[in-house]
C-alpha cells in the first residue's frame, strides 16, 4: 500500500476532525505551518487542485457552502468567541414572528457578513457580558443562547423592542440574567 503524499496527508487530518470550516489560524496549527507565506502558498495549491474551497477571507472548507451548517459557518465567519442570540433565538422559540434573512449572533465587534446566501448580523458586547456564561449552552459547535438571554440581550439593544409572544418568557429567569450581566432590569 502507498503511503499518503502529505497533501493527501493533511486532507486526511482534516477529515478525521470531523469539522468542515477551517480558518487560516485553524489550518496553521492543525499542519504545524507557522510561516504565513509557506501557508498562503498551500492553500492556493490545494484550492487549485479542489482539495479545499475557499469560501470567505480567510476560510476554507472540505465542502460547499451550501453543503454547511450556516451558523457553523457564521460562527467561524466571525472568527472570534460570539453565541447566537436575540432575533435568531426569539424567532425559533416563537417569541417574535418575523420571518429573518439573517442569523444574529453576539460578539466582541459589530460586522455584517455574507456568505453566499446566508447573511449574518453580529452585535458588539462588552466583554464582561459577552463572555458570562450565563443562559448560553453549546448546541454542537455553535453557543446558543437561551431564550431568557436572548431576551435579556436584545432588551440591553433596545429597550422598547416588541415581543409578539412574551407570554412563554420566564420572567424570574430572565430578571436574575439581566441582574448577572449588569443589564438593566424590566
Amino acid at each position: 500500500m502507498n503511503k499518503p503524499n502529505i497533501s493527501q496527508k493533511r486532507i486526511l487530518d482534516l477529515v478525521s476532525l470531523n469539522q468542515n470550516v477551517f480558518s487560516i489560524d485553524d489550518l496553521a496549527r492543525i499542519w504545524q505551518i507557522n510561516n504565513r507565506h509557506n501557508l498562503y502558498i498551500t492553500l492556493g495549491r490545494y484550492v487549485r487542485g479542489g482539495l479545499l474551497i475557499k469560501i470567505y477571507r480567510g476560510l476554507y472548507s472540505l465542502k460547499s457552502v451550501d453543503k454547511l451548517d450556516p451558523l457553523v459557518l457564521g460562527s467561524k465567519a466571525i472568527n472570534n468567541y460570539c453565541y447566537l442570540s436575540t432575533e435568531s433565538v426569539l424567532v425559533n422559540h416563537g417569541v417574535i414572528f418575523q420571518e429573518l434573512s439573517y442569523f444574529t449572533f453576539i460578539s466582541s465587534k459589530n460586522k455584517r457578513i455574507k456568505i453566499e446566501n446566508n447573511s449574518y448580523y453580529i452585535r458588539q458586547l462588552k466583554d464582561a457580558q459577552l463572555f458570562n456564561t450565563i443562559g448560553i449552552e453549546k448546541k454542537g459547535n455553535v453557543y446558543v443562547a437561551s431564550l431568557e438571554r436572548a431576551v435579556a440581550d436584545m432588551l440591553h439593544y433596545n429597550s422598547n423592542y416588541y415581543f409578539d409572544n412574551y407570554k412563554i418568557v420566564d420572567l424570574k429567569k430572565l430578571k436574575e440574567i439581566q441582574i448577572s450581566l449588569g443589564y438593566k432590569t424590566i
